[in-house]
């Protein structure tokens, strides 16, 4: 049982096991706290630290010589004093007084040796330090050498800087993510309607950076999340990053107010099922009854300014209103919302010729006009009632009559 306490700090802690192929290997701190807990003083004369050197999960760093080392007591009052330490061989150090000797260590107070900027080994695992002490309880009696062992944690380091390859693209194009990494965790890609797993394997990319080319591509802004699950501690660890696309595709938008200066869409439709919908085919503007079907729909407008319209009818507001149909060889106008024929109301007629059965007057009471196969027939209006028309002749009156022969 060593005369001492061993303790072991690092910062950060735990330690980030090095990427194999990234541009610089992660470095750390390692403090070794020493402390006398008795109640007696403890003369000393060396402590050793041996340190695994090597690559592996049980190592602590490939190479100690690249390591710096200080070592300070620090009494339990006075000022603290400087120690030597020096490199034993590749893969120990040695802590001593300057002055030499077995100074006194007394109870409550406590030692630190630091090795600083130690690049620390690419395989996560548990790196054990065995300590090795000479002391003695007293300056002259014998000394004897005790051993401890402290130990450290490497992790695998956290997944950063996860980013895209472009942050603006077209719709439709291709989406590269890259971020940096460890082998140690599985990793998956997930976006609005999917999720990518990513092959496992240490990182491709350049400067030792996972570089993953995602097979679906973004229709409008996506927002992406990187889920790294650690194979050691299980622990998950998330990232987002954003891509921006120049031309978005919306497969529904619903909105309050929209200004715009241009609009591209294959139809605009009500909130709402059964709400009217516009399309938009080559030629011009459908308006449909309801979104989905081939029902045509109805246009409410105060003012419709049109250079030509094509229509089969065309009625007043009411169903009962009058209408206009265009046949093939002209204009029909009906009454009531039927087919009786109805009643064309004008200031004047400009035309080139009328076909008609009779002539009246505008009055109930004014005489009218009918066309025979011989000519013209003037009748008078009769007095009966019931809306019949008496054939009662009637007068003509004239200025003068001029006979033409043929």
């Amino acid at each position: 049982m060593t005369l001492l306490t061993y303790t072991l700090l690092t910062d950060p802690a735990p330690l980030e096991a090095s990427v194999p192929g990234a541009p610089a290997a992660s470095t750390g701190t390692v403090h070794l706290l020493v402390t006398n807990t008795g109640e007696q003083a403890v003369f000393w004369r060396t402590i050793t630290v041996q340190v695994p050197v090597g690559h592996g999960a049980v190592h602590l760093t490939p190479d100690l010589g690249k390591v710096g080392s200080e070592g300070e007591y620090f009494p339990r009052s006075g000022p603290s004093q400087r120690l030597a330490v020096q490199a034993q061989g590749t893969d120990a150090v040695r802590v001593t007084d300057q002055a030499g000797g077995r100074p006194k260590f007394e109870p409550g107070g406590h030692m630190v040796l630091t090795l600083k900027d130690v690049p620390v080994a690419p395989a996560v695992g548990l790196a054990v330090l065995r300590v090795t002490e000479n002391a003695g309880r007293t300056r002259t009696g014998q000394a004897a050498d005790r051993h401890a062992v402290v130990a450290l944690v490497k992790t695998a380091p956290a997944p950063r800087d996860l980013r895209p390859e472009s942050e603006i693209v077209d719709a439709g194009a291709p989406v590269t993510l890259s971020w940096e990494g460890s082998a140690d965790f599985a990793y998956e890609i997930r976006f609005p309607g999917g999720h990518e797993p990513v092959p496992p394997g240490p990182p491709t990319g350049p400067q030792g950076r996972y570089a993953v080319r995602l097979n679906a591509t973004p229709k409008r802004e996506t927002t992406y999340t990187l889920v790294a699950v650690s194979n050691s501690t299980r622990r998950q660890h998330t990232l987002t990053t954003a891509v921006q696309v120049r031309n978005p595709v919306m497969d529904d938008l619903r909105v309050t107010n929209v200004w715009a200066t241009n609009v591209w869409a294959t139809s605009v439709g009500g909130p709402n099922s059964g709400d009217g919908a516009i399309t938009f085919p080559q030629g011009g503007v459908n308006v449909m009854r309801a979104s989905g079907t081939g029902d045509w729909g109805t246009v409410a407008a105060d003012k419709a300014d049109l250079n030509g319209v094509n229509t089969r009818w065309v009625q007043g507001r009411s169903s009962s209103d009058g209408w206009i149909s265009f046949p093939q060889g002209g204009v029909n106008v009906y009454r009531d919302g039927t087919q009786t024929w109805g009643t064309v109301a004008a200031d004047t007629a400009d035309l080139n010729g009328v076909n008609a059965k009779w002539l009246q007057g505008r009055g109930e009471r004014d005489g009218w006009i009918d066309f025979s196969y011989y000519g013209i027939n003037v009748f008078r209006r009769d007095d009966a009632g019931a809306g019949r028309r008496l054939k009662q002749w009637g007068g003509v009156g004239v200025k003068w009559i001029a006979h033409h022969d043929e």
